[in-house]
């Protein structure tokens, strides 16, 4: 009874993981088809466009690839026992997580860089540079990411060599004792991603609301509409979303090694939901935060709404 109670579970959370991961996937895959017609039709890129695009990209593979693990984990878990499966899940995924949190923190000083107004040397030249500092943000961003994944492949390689012992058939590893406690630099490590990541959109944040607070004393004289307290406004929603998106998925890292010290399955689950889950609402709100690809979602939805009504 309690095994057949541990499958209906491990059912249900695959079930829910499996929704908000195919829909993420889907908004992701928006995201980079419109991002990518419009790279076909006008032969460039703008450098909002480079980082949506990657961002869509890393994110589709990431919500890909914690779906294989998080279904292997609850329907088929001796399947992570084969040789290099398990080092390659969680390498593949430490380097997707990283890029997904680096390119958004790249996305976010963007965002600051672009509208802020500051009179500073080094903001100005910034500014006035960084259409050509995006690509090497970008490329250090995955250089970065890429070192990670190598880094958590290697070890975990190492503690499930240390922790589990062949069978007579080299193929499968038995498990001799839990190595959850050799895992815990895998967390430092996740940790020091999403802290740095953190503290970049913080910073966003705090000199996009300075910069909007100086620019709306100088209007204040002035009825006219400012065009830059809307771009302002804008930003400010994005990076506001970041940071609220941020904020729950740091508390998850801290609820993953509470959980680890405590075996909480329930803890654990409220975890995967929240990091399948995140991926896709912080797309859409991308997506709604940008006319262009606000329009063209809503321009696809309704054409399906009338093929629906139509049938």
């Amino acid at each position: 009874a309690q095994q057949s109670n541990v499958t209906a579970y491990g059912a249900t959370a695959v079930a829910i993981i499996s929704l908000e991961a195919f829909a993420g996937m889907w908004i992701n895959a928006f995201l980079v088809c419109v991002i990518c017609t419009a790279w076909v039709k006008k032969k460039t890129l703008n450098s909002n466009e480079k980082i949506l695009l990657l961002l869509g990209c890393s994110r589709f593979c990431y919500l890909g690839i914690s779906w294989v693990y998080s279904f292997l984990s609850a329907i088929y878990p001796y399947y992570l026992y084969v040789h290099h499966i398990l080092q390659l899940l969680q390498g593949a995924y430490s380097f997707l997580n990283s890029s997904n949190f680096w390119v958004s923190a790249c996305l976010c000083g963007f965002y600051c860089i672009k509208i802020a107004n500051f009179r500073n040397s080094c903001f100005i030249y910034l500014k006035v540079n960084i259409d050509r500092i995006v690509p090497w943000l970008l490329l250090g961003s995955e250089i970065f990411s890429l070192v990670i994944g190598i880094f958590v492949y290697d070890i975990i390689d190492k503690a499930v060599c240390k922790n589990l012992n062949f069978t007579c058939q080299g193929r499968f590893w038995k498990a001799t004792i839990r190595i959850e406690e050799h895992f815990y630099p895998l967390h430092f490590l996740t940790g020091f991603v999403y802290t740095t990541a953190f503290m970049a959109v913080i910073f966003s944040a705090v000199f996009l609301l300075f910069s909007l607070w100086r620019h709306k004393h100088k209007m204040q004289t002035n009825s006219m509409n400012s065009l830059s307290v809307d771009a302002h406004i804008r930003a400010m929603k994005s990076i506001l979303s970041f940071f609220l998106m941020y904020s729950i998925n740091f508390m998850s890292l801290i609820l993953t090694l509470i959980s680890l010290t405590k075996h909480l399955n329930q803890v654990i689950f409220l975890v995967n939901l929240i990091q399948h889950a995140f991926p896709g609402v912080h797309s859409l709100i991308l997506i709604f935060s940008n006319p262009k690809l606000e329009k063209t979602l809503l321009r696809i939805l309704s054409c399906f709404k009338c093929k629906v009504c139509m049938k």
